[in-house]
């Protein structure tokens, strides 16, 4: 059957407009080429972060680790380059209580055995105290290396939140690119995977169309209760934690000193 746009006959309500096959692959083709450029304009950027300049840092600074301090170029192994993820940390907080967008983000990281084919190690840096963090990183059934940076100074220690890369040369350390907040995105698949269905994130920044489900705000679907509805209220959770043994509904959030 060939359908024509809009057709009062085969329009859904708050859908995509249903149209033929041909039809579809026109605007398809369309939006291809724009996709196109995004790419590109992405591998230009990409080549102007591999241009920016460096900056060194003291090589003897210590992190602590599962077997205590170490000096921070050991988290390079053997390789020449390290990319860390900063994960934030809140003092006291129960497991479900440490911070929603880190716990999403260091959950996409899970496994980095392709990082270090290609000869870039990966690691975990966060202010939390070892005795609190080594629980949490259990709990979670993490596997790569997490260290804490509690008091160290900036880069390795400092704020939150970032990706960053450090680039080794002999026993010389150097910091070599920072991101974060929409930055951090490229190591979230799913949101990515989310950009391509037609009712997106959900989120209100979105540009969607009339009749499309209304957005909410930025991250809300970050923290659910065991049922999978969205709520930042005091049975919530992580959306990843729910995966994790002993991930049951708790009486209290524990977020920001709120905890007991």
């Amino acid at each position: 059957m060939t359908t024509a746009p809009d057709d009062p006959a085969t329009a859904l309500p708050g859908r995509p407009p249903v149209v033929d096959l041909a039809t579809w692959q026109k605007a398809r083709d369309e939006l291809l080429v724009r996709e196109k450029a995004h790419t590109r304009e992405g591998d230009a950027l990409a080549a102007a972060r591999r241009r920016l300049p460096m900056v060194e840092l003291d090589g003897t600074v210590e992190v602590v680790g599962p077997d205590g301090p170490v000096p921070f170029p050991d988290l390079f192994q053997s390789c020449d380059e390290l990319v860390v993820y900063k994960h934030m940390w809140h003092d006291g907080a129960p497991h479900q209580g440490q911070c929603e967008g880190c716990t999403t983000t260091a959950w996409h990281l899970k496994d980095a055995v392709y990082l270090n084919a290609r000869g870039v190690s990966f690691a975990i840096l966060t202010t939390g105290r070892w005795d609190e963090v080594a629980p949490y990183v259990a709990f979670m059934g993490y596997t790569q290396p997490w260290y804490s940076v509690r008091d160290v100074p900036p880069p390795v220690g400092g704020d939150m939140g970032y990706l960053t890369c450090f680039l080794r040369d002999g026993d010389r350390v150097f910091l070599t690119y920072r991101t974060t907040g929409r930055g951090n995105e490229p190591v979230n698949g799913s949101l990515s995977l989310l950009d391509m269905t037609p009712y997106g994130r959900g989120e209100a920044w979105e540009d969607n169309p009339e009749g499309r489900p209304e957005g909410r705000r930025p991250c809300w679907y970050w923290r659910t209760d065991a049922g999978g509805n969205a709520t930042w209220g005091p049975t919530s959770r992580p959306v990843p934690q729910w995966t994790r043994p002993g991930a049951t509904p708790v009486n209290t959030l524990g977020r920001h000193g709120d905890h007991h």
